[in-house]
């Protein structure tokens, strides 16, 4: 094990597009209500938080009562298993990025917000299952991201110490559970969350996700 690094990727908006889904479902779920569908720019702020919390923004900005928050909850969640692949891919390159880290010495776990069905459902689709030795989704413990609890698990998993391994995402949680877990960050800027002045300076910044092999040459893993 003393030669294997450790990469911890966050899913939506890191390593697949999934707003076209989730916003298919979404807007379904609002047209219950009677209420307008939400454009890409409005829903696109609001993933990051796990899928119930997704659906709770989406009804609060649409001023739906909070009474009826869980209904639509479970009725989103059974329509998006459902049709977790429909439109989401992988962002350009991942495939081949992730096989090139591999032959380099890199191990993978996934720490997602996502809960654990759709992210299994999702993963299997579109054949990026394999190349994870671990996966913790946002019901895999009582903690989810920014709390530390999921990065750490995700490293025990690989069996590995904070220094050998990085994080990388697109959102505040990421940055926020990697650094109090110990963890040295990357930034996926390309994806939906935005870095603002007050959180944790990442270790690197990328536009792509085919970036990350060069970003993560200049980090010493020691």
């Amino acid at each position: 094990m003393a030669d294997l690094k450790g990469l911890i990727l966050d899913l939506d908006g890191t390593l697949v597009d999934s707003l076209p889904d989730l916003l298919d479902v979404l807007n379904e779920v609002l047209g219950d209500f009677g209420v307008p569908a939400l454009t890409a720019a409005e829903a696109k702020p609001m993933i990051g938080d796990g899928t119930l919390k997704l659906v709770e923004r989406a009804l609060a900005a649409r001023g739906v009562t909070s009474d009826r928050i869980r209904p639509a909850q479970a009725r989103f969640l059974a329509l998006y298993e459902a049709r977790a692949a429909q439109l989401t891919r992988p962002y350009p390159g991942v495939p081949e990025t992730l096989a090139r880290l591999a032959v380099e010495g890199w191990i993978f776990a996934l720490c997602t917000n996502k809960p654990e069905r759709p992210t299994r459902i999702l993963l299997r689709e579109l054949d990026l299952d394999r190349w994870f030795r671990a996966i913790v989704t946002g019901d895999t413990l009582p903690q989810k991201k920014p709390d530390p609890a999921p990065m750490r698990a995700a490293l025990a998993a690989l069996d590995l110490p904070p220094h050998r391994a990085v994080a990388v995402g697109d959102h505040a949680n990421d940055l926020l559970a990697a650094t109090r877990a110990g963890l040295r960050a990357i930034f996926a800027r390309y994806g939906y969350g935005t870095l603002t002045p007050d959180l944790p300076k990442p270790a690197a910044i990328i536009d792509a996700f085919i970036d990350l092999p060069q970003a993560l040459a200049h980090l010493d893993l020691g």
